[in-house]
């Protein structure tokens, strides 16, 4: 089995992700969706595994892609912020760039509220924000994806 850890939008308020990575290590990859606010180069060197990491609309001096493409334990990824793919709205417009990428698994942050389901054939995952979150409660959010030998990938929205 391999277990991986999703977060986003930690806006430079970095000690809930170091507080993440105690309780979940250890992991096969983390993904984090953007904003970091500077941060990036520290969970980098933090992390103990692959990482995949994308900038947000407020890394404005980050020199990390905006959009990255990937496989882990063969499942196509697109990872990306989301601002630019009108996720406030709703999630029809990034899942069918997903599906234009053949992507069959879709990270993606920006709302600071998190989703974790399947649309149409692609999984569709928000980690919210372990430094802002909106959602109700208001309670930090990230994800834990889970693979094993089959071709299903299991979740969970876990809140601190």
């Amino acid at each position: 089995m391999h277990k991986y850890l999703v977060v986003s939008d930690t806006h430079g308020r970095d000690n809930n992700f170091y507080d993440v990575l105690d309780l979940e290590e250890p992991l096969d990859g983390i993904i984090h969706c953007g904003d970091f606010e500077g941060s990036e180069g520290k969970f980098a060197i933090a992390a103990n595994c692959p990482v995949y990491f994308v900038a947000g609309n407020n890394d404005f001096f980050s020199d990390l892609n905006r959009e990255l493409e990937f496989t882990f334990d063969g499942h196509k990824a697109f990872l990306t912020h989301g601002h630019n793919y009108m996720v406030s709205m709703d999630l029809d417009y990034i899942r069918s760039e997903g599906i234009a990428r053949g992507a069959e698994v879709v990270f993606f942050g920006h709302t600071h509220k998190p989703v974790a389901k399947t649309m149409g054939g692609v999984y569709l995952f928000n980690p919210g924000s372990l430094s802002y979150p909106r959602q109700e409660g208001r309670r930090p959010s990230y994800i834990i994806l889970t693979t094993d030998d089959s071709d299903i990938i299991n979740y969970e929205i876990k809140y601190l």
